[in-house]
């Protein structure tokens, strides 16, 4: 059996800059190095869900399979109470809920949890 198209198979991913082929003794191909990415700015267009959390209720099975269009559930949040931000499901701050034109809009209260200056250059 030929090894040498196995090692041309493992060697078909490795990067164009040829750090890889030069580790196994081999010379780096002609062409250029491809340029470096910034990684921390291509992570700031890294799209997410921002939600806002209400609050939430603990209910038994035989108690969801009862609710109707006319049911009401208690939250366990205070009315008034700031509403929990969420990106991708995790807890980042507090907000209020405003109203933008005929849209519902959120007002920030504080951010505890993100820190985007941790992604600059």
């Amino acid at each position: 059996m030929d090894n040498t198209s196995g090692i041309d198979t493992l060697l078909d991913g490795l990067d164009e800059a040829g750090d890889d082929l030069a580790l196994l003794g081999n010379e780096a191909p002609a062409t250029p190095a491809a340029p470096r990415r910034n990684l921390p700015q291509m992570m700031r267009r890294i799209p997410v869900t921002l939600t806002l959390e209400v609050g939430s209720a603990r209910v038994s099975l035989q108690d969801l399979m009862e609710i109707g269009p006319s049911s009401v559930l208690e939250l366990d949040s205070l009315a008034g109470q700031p509403l929990v931000i969420k990106v991708n499901g995790t807890p980042i701050g507090h907000a209020e809920v405003v109203l933008v034109g005929d849209n519902h809009g959120l007002r920030v209260v504080d951010l505890d949890g993100l820190d985007l200056d941790s992604l600059a250059q």
